[in-house]
């Protein structure tokens, strides 16, 4: 079964993207609306697809059905800046709105950013937009990810702690966030349905891949994650046994896909 939002996860350089992709075009292929979003710094969907995307939704132009959008990090930022000082510049006067915006520009800022961003993707759409069967997530290495969806738990002790303090965090006043807050609970809630979510993991049978994905998969366990899938990528095929080093190769892979 297909579900709504398929995560792609594992560490560089194993094929996540190419592996999104491929599902993407499937899915549009079987006339799914489908939308694949990276949140990889490092994007390469405009290499795959052969056209420029950028941080706005983007029809491929020989795939109907299809869309991407690559997230940029300084973009999101500035986005989530803005939303979050809107309320305060009508408020307060220059000065401390100044001070207020030179305390959001640290990195907890930009992580807090990504975040947000690729969340609206798990929200209801609004009335305007495309509303997809299937949204694909193409994102940054395996540690990037995890540290993503462990931040909303960590976002409400800091909330918590401004509430009794001076109000104001790296995220902005947290007043001003509460609701955001609320956004990314949904987010996760939806992320732990199994009906919902799946996340799949793309490795080599390689010792590095192998202990990677297994830290993942325990650290998306204590996030409530359950429903996951492996796609084994880089097999060695056995036509290419002929040469020496394949043959030894696909031998080492033999090892490790029985641990896999």
């Amino acid at each position: 079964m297909t579900t709504q939002y398929i995560f792609f996860s594992g560490k560089g350089g194993v094929g996540k993207t190419s592996m999104a992709c491929t599902q993407a075009v499937r899915l549009a292929e079987e006339g799914k609306k489908t939308l694949i979003v990276t949140t990889d710094p490092a994007s390469n969907l405009a290499d795959v697809f052969e056209q420029v995307i950028g941080h706005q939704i983007t029809s491929i132009q020989a795939m109907p059905n299809l869309w991407a959008m690559e997230i940029d990090p300084d973009t999101a930022t500035q986005e989530y800046i803005d939303r979050a000082m809107s309320p305060i510049r009508a408020a307060f006067p220059p000065q401390i709105v100044q001070v207020l915006a030179e305390q959001m520009s640290g990195p907890c800022t930009a992580e807090v950013a990504a975040f947000d961003r690729f969340t609206d993707f798990l929200e209801v759409p609004a009335e305007n937009e495309v509303n997809f069967d299937v949204v694909i997530f193409d994102t940054a290495p395996t540690g990037h990810t995890i540290r993503l969806l462990e931040l909303p738990a960590e976002w409400s002790e800091a909330i918590d702690a401004a509430n009794a303090g001076s109000g104001q965090t790296c995220l902005g006043p947290a007043a001003a966030i509460q609701d955001a807050k609320h956004k990314y609970e949904r987010a996760l809630m939806a992320m732990r349905k199994s009906d919902q979510t799946t996340f799949i993991f793309v490795l080599h049978p390689e010792s590095i891949s192998i202990k990677e994905t297994r830290r993942a998969i325990n650290e998306l366990s204590k996030l409530g994650i359950q429903n996951y899938r492996l796609i084994i990528n880089g097999i060695i095929p056995a036509e290419a046994t002929q040469n020496s080093l394949f043959a030894a190769r696909a031998e080492m892979q033999k090892h490790y896909l029985k641990v896999i």
